[in-house]
């Protein structure tokens, strides 16, 4: 059951900073100007990349392992919804990626803009599948 305990903490981790993201650093930095904006967005992506991935595959790891153990279903599903936003940031939200990437800070301007709050609504799914899997996992803690 220790990794059902484990899984829902991750799993927590991975939402925190999703929605973090989303509601805190998102709009201040759309505060700046385009250029700024963007030279902003590539290492802030790049670093929240470097540690939700981690998370979503850890936290799916530990709760195969409670449904492994406790034979609960609910784990699983709960470790399914945060492995799916590695599939979704591949092909729901990489092509936004890719062509923020493409574009330099000096090219910044209403399009680069336009991604990046594009971004920003394709990166609130992630924070969808972690409340998600924060609610089934809590479910498979309180049912077990």
């Amino acid at each position: 059951m220790f990794a059902g305990y484990l899984a829902l903490v991750i799993a927590a981790l991975f939402t925190g900073a999703a929605f973090y993201i989303s509601f805190a650093e998102q709009p201040a930095r759309l505060g700046l100007d385009d250029p700024a904006l963007l030279a902003q967005w590539k290492p802030a992506y790049k670093r929240g990349f470097a540690m939700q991935a981690p998370l979503a595959g850890v936290g799916f790891v530990l709760a195969i392992v409670a449904w492994w153990l406790t034979g609960s279903l609910v784990f699983f599903i709960g470790g399914v919804l945060l492995l799916a936003n590695w599939p979704w940031t591949i092909f729901g939200i990489m092509p936004t990626n890719r062509a923020l990437t493409a574009i330099e800070p000096a090219e910044a301007g209403p399009q680069s803009r336009a991604l990046i709050v594009k971004w920003n609504r394709l990166h609130a799914v992630r924070t969808a599948l972690g409340c998600l899997a924060i609610v089934v996992l809590l479910i498979g803690i309180s049912s077990s």
